[in-house]
């Protein structure tokens, strides 16, 4: 055969597959020895999105739990808006809705994150990048994963990934907070308008990279063009959806720089609040 798929004279020494089996060991599937015949460093990316994640889990979890050094007028932390508890700092005319009265004691940024981290966690780029980074599943494109059964997201916990839909409009509704605190920013610390410093351009660039990735998101794309069956009759719906299919094409870059934006905007706070730098002022 032309294609170089004829079986191999060995191809029956392979100890039989297992019957229960739903993996790539099956007698369905080509009969490799080898675990993968890719000679490059497929490891590499899996191991670097691993590190990436847990680094940026790791100092979330610090910040979040910090509940301190997240408002230096006229900013505040995008993990801590909005602020729906009683203890939160004051911020005059910012994000302050004491929703959940005084009974809450906990770090009020543990109301809000579970949104924009619950639609990170279901999105299509980041399940791809943390069941290969952490589960191995599959480890890299061509490498045989060491699980032995293969459900997808048919059962419980991952069927729950089916809810990414209902966290995009709640991602919508933090981004536009979060849009309102950037325009805030556009004062100085006795509040007064008119004013512009480095912290306003940090947020500039945040928050137009967390709009470029939540309408870059497929949810968004099925949304405005889905289920058209003629797009020459819905023009509109039709550019939109090219729109958003052109950002859709770069969607795990605007994914990782979206959430190294958010960190760095979270951590300009905080060394502005803890007296560590200063906001240089532009105007």
């Amino acid at each position: 055969m032309a294609t170089g798929t004829e079986p191999r004279p060995d191809a029956g020494s392979r100890p039989p597959a297992d019957p229960g089996s739903t993996g790539v060991r099956t007698s369905t599937r080509a009969a490799i020895d080898a675990p993968h015949l890719r000679t490059d460093r497929w490891w590499l990316a899996p191991a670097a999105t691993a590190l990436g994640l847990l680094a940026f889990v790791v100092y979330s979890t610090w910040r979040a739990f910090a509940n301190a050094d997240y408002y230096h007028a006229p900013y505040v932390s995008p993990f801590y808006s909005p602020c729906l508890a009683d203890n939160c700092s004051t911020m005059k005319g910012g994000p302050n809705w004491g929703l959940f009265g005084e009974w809450w004691g906990l770090s009020p940024a543990l109301l809000i994150l579970i949104f924009p981290l619950g639609f990170r966690l279901t999105c299509y780029y980041y399940r791809k990048a943390y069941y290969r980074g952490f589960w191995a599943s599959p480890p890299a494109c061509a490498v045989a994963e060491p699980h032995k059964k293969y459900t997808g997201e048919t059962r419980f916990p991952l069927i729950l990934q089916n809810v990414h839909r209902y966290f995009f409009y709640a991602a919508l509704l933090v981004a536009g907070i979060l849009t309102w605190d950037t325009v805030l920013g556009f004062r100085n610390e006795e509040y007064e308008w008119g004013h512009m410093g480095l912290g306003t351009l940090v947020f500039l660039v945040n928050i137009l990279l967390i709009w470029a990735y939540t309408l870059s998101c497929h949810s968004c794309r099925h949304i405005i063009g889905g289920r058209l069956r003629h797009f020459s009759k819905h023009p509109v719906r039709y550019r939109m959806w090219g729109w958003v299919g052109k950002l859709n094409e770069r969607h795990m870059l605007l994914a990782w720089a979206s959430l190294l934006s958010v960190a760095l905007a979270d951590f300009y706070v905080y060394l502005l609040a803890t007296g560590t730098f200063t906001d240089p002022r532009l105007f």
